[in-house]
């Protein structure tokens, strides 16, 4: 069994080199704006045009194995609060090795999801503005965004506080109007009643699997707000608010949002995936202007998350630098900002947009693979985790038991065997499968390396 002294010291340095800059208020809107992420809105078409009115079921499935990971994650987060979160939860219950592996693997993920999202916001605002050229655009967003995550942190949760208001506002305002719809009392609209609902499975058992896939995927984005109480003014109080209200928080707008949109819409109508499920579903209401207003939304959703992905990024790398396992320069911190991993992140999210441009049929077809299912190696490591440190929690230190793990240790098996089963079908998928064996080659060059470091660092 590793020792906990290392990392015990590192989370030390950590929480005191870096700032505490965020209030509760940040961290509380961090935590209910980043449910509602870019995934929701963009990626949610493609699952409903497989599924169909089954979605609903495939986003709860997903969605509990969602709220069994960000509680265990919490538990451990609320005892050991750390910039390097589930990284630094690994190399303490299992060795540096897995530290290594799950830190360097999201911040792949989440400086390649800032291209993508710069992308994906360029092409709404060159819609808007023909003939501007989406890579100005892309320039553009990635200096505002670095440029704030340079500065003080409590920049980044301002902009965070009002973009997460944003998102959190619209959505709740979509779910009132659809509700009121459904029940045809919304002047103007006639309700659907089920008309839409008629056929649960229109493409079968391989409609929903494709489904639960989308599904799985559009939560990634729920860890940084356990990355993010590191640097708040109450760590342990603002971890288990945020994820003691992470089940109504994916009920809601998760699942309540995708029953609206197939009770609304046909489930195989072209917008759905052409103009995104959530116009489709104004447009269908007949509101004038909804449609561009819920793309504006789309847009806020974009940014906000270039920006906590910058963010989450630099203090993941910043967190593994002061453990020991990363180039020295990128733990360097100014006016509480690990200022160089943030240029560092937002530089690989850069050449990621170039990448895109360049080499759209190869290189960059290669890196989306090769991120394709690095959260669910990381919620392999946060469950495997939690098992190990769970024990020894109780045993050396049961006051640092503020949140727990349901039923444990039966549902954290659950959630490891709901895990492997998404890998399977994955496995069954052709286009998934390419996903599962680059991010598996991926991760075992970086595990591999991470053990022969960790053998060279013992014998040092």
């Amino acid at each position: 069994m590793p020792s906990s002294t290392t990392t015990e010291t590192s989370s030390s340095r950590d929480d005191i080199s870096l700032s505490h800059g965020l209030k509760q208020r940040h961290l509380s809107m961090i935590a209910l704006g980043g449910v509602i992420g870019a995934g929701l809105f963009v990626g949610s078409g493609a699952g409903i045009a497989a599924a169909g009115p089954s979605i609903v079921v495939a986003y709860a499935l997903s969605g509990l194995l969602v709220m069994l990971v960000m509680r265990m994650l919490g538990e451990m987060s609320a005892a050991y609060p750390s910039s390097g979160s589930f990284s630094a939860h690994a190399e303490r219950a299992i060795g540096p090795w897995a530290g290594f592996t799950a830190g360097w693997a999201f911040w792949v993920l989440l400086c390649t999801a800032v291209g993508l999202e710069g992308i994906g916001a360029a092409q709404i605002v060159s819609g808007w503005l023909p003939g501007t050229p989406e890579w100005a655009w892309v320039a553009l967003f990635m200096v505002v965004f670095c440029g704030t995550n340079l500065a003080a942190v409590k920049n980044f949760g301002e902009f965070e506080f009002w973009f997460a208001a944003l998102k959190v506002g619209a959505i709740t305002l979509f779910l009132a109007l659809g509700v009121l719809a459904i029940l045809g009392i919304l002047p103007g609209t006639d309700s659907p009643g089920a008309s839409h609902l008629t056929d649960l499975l229109p493409n079968g058992g391989e409609g929903l699997v494709i489904g639960l896939l989308a599904s799985v995927f559009a939560y990634g984005g729920l860890e940084t707000v356990t990355i993010a109480a590191a640097e708040s003014e109450n760590p342990v109080k603002g971890v288990a608010s945020a994820v003691r209200t992470a089940m109504w928080r994916i009920a809601l707008f998760y699942v309540g949002s995708m029953a609206v949109i197939v009770t609304l819409v046909p489930w195989d109508s072209k917008e759905v995936v052409e103009k995104g499920p959530y116009v489709a579903a104004l447009d269908e209401l007949g509101i004038p202007g909804a449609g561009q207003l819920m793309n504006v939304v789309v847009l806020v959703a974009l940014l906000s998350a270039m920006n906590a992905n910058i963010y989450g990024a630099s203090r993941i790398a910043y967190s593994l630098v002061e453990r020991g396992q990363g180039p020295k320069v990128l733990g360097r911190v100014s006016g509480g900002v690990p200022r160089i991993a943030v240029l560092a992140s937002s530089v690989f999210g850069f050449l990621c947009v170039l990448l895109s441009y360049w080499r759209p049929n190869d290189v960059f077809s290669w890196l989306l693979n090769m991120i394709g299912a690095v959260i669910l190696v990381v919620w392999i490591f946060i469950a495997v985790s939690q098992l190990r440190l769970r024990r020894r929690l109780e045993r050396e230190t049961p006051q640092k038991l503020v949140v727990r793990m349901w039923a444990f240790p039966w549902l954290t098996w659950v959630a490891l065997a709901g895990m492997a089963a998404v890998f399977v079908l994955m496995a069954r998928q052709p286009d998934t499968r390419v996903q599962l064996y680059s991010t598996g080659g991926m991760t075992l060059v970086l595990a591999a390396v991470g053990y022969a470091w960790q053998k060279a660092r013992a014998r040092q």
